[in-house]
């Protein structure tokens, strides 16, 4: 156990001194901003780009507005961020070859791809939390009389597709060693959620789900019920990727 948590401490060591650790709280923190303050100022928004004489009347905003913002900058803004900079958890490792003495006098290969997942976890559950804590606070301020079903399962989903697209990057870093591996390997296999999403009788399995449907999770649309069997599947994938991580990372050179 020791070994795990000093080699985590090590990986959020060097998050910290690339900077990755500030970059993902100050974006994170910014999207969190931005989300509620769109949907207050996006009929102001909108005038200023339309051509003189040409007016679109608009609904007053609410906070399903709001949360509407939130789970598009975390789907398209947030996890692309995300999937970015984890893409090289292991590039320099290879590299470098950082890892040969530290195994070679008895760091276990598995303490090494775990700590690399809980320290991107750990990055990625702070900075995520930290986003919706803001888009809370400004959307209680902004609307305070909104109402919202559901809401922490819509906000828990997409937070578990995140961690599943890291399961992925880690499986994709350990088995390429360069950046453009991994987010090849995620972008397949984003790609492939896309064409389950083809058969209707597959689309309730799919994970994708999990990240495409938060707003109609929000307006009490879909429950649990109906996100049991993405759920169930992103846990399998997550425990695949881990799985396969380990095999293949203890039969790779370093």
């Amino acid at each position: 156990m020791k070994p795990f948590i000093a080699f985590t401490k090590k990986e959020m060591l060097e998050y910290s001194r690339s900077y990755k650790i500030f970059i993902f709280l100050i974006l994170f923190a910014i999207l969190g901003m931005l989300s509620p303050l769109s949907a207050v100022f996006m009929d102001d928004i909108l005038e200023n780009f339309m051509p003189k004489g040409v007016k679109i009347e608009i609904t007053d905003p609410t906070n399903l507005d709001s949360w509407m913002q939130f789970f598009k900058n975390g789907t398209q803004t947030g996890l692309m961020i995300m999937v970015i900079l984890f893409s090289g958890m292991m590039a320099k490792e290879y590299e470098k070859s950082t890892l040969i003495n530290m195994v070679t006098k008895g760091l276990s290969r598995k303490t090494v791809v775990l700590s690399k997942f809980t320290a991107a976890l750990i990055l990625w559950t702070v900075s995520y939390w930290l986003c919706f804590l803001i888009t809370l606070a400004y959307t209680k301020y902004y609307f305070p009389d909104g109402k919202t079903a559901n809401l922490g399962l819509a906000v828990f989903s997409l937070y578990v597709f995140g961690i599943m697209l890291i399961a992925v990057l880690l499986l994709g870093a350990v088995t390429f060693k360069n950046v453009y591996g991994p987010l090849l390997l995620t972008g397949g296999f984003t790609l492939i959620l896309f064409l389950v999403n083809i058969f209707p009788k597959a689309a309730e399995w799919n994970p994708l789900q999990l990240a495409n449907s938060n707003m109609r999770v929000v307006q009490g649309i879909l429950k649990l019920s109906d996100l049991k069997y993405s759920l169930l599947t992103a846990a399998i994938v997550v425990a695949v990727s881990l799985v396969s991580s380990l095999k293949i990372f203890d039969r790779k050179g370093l």
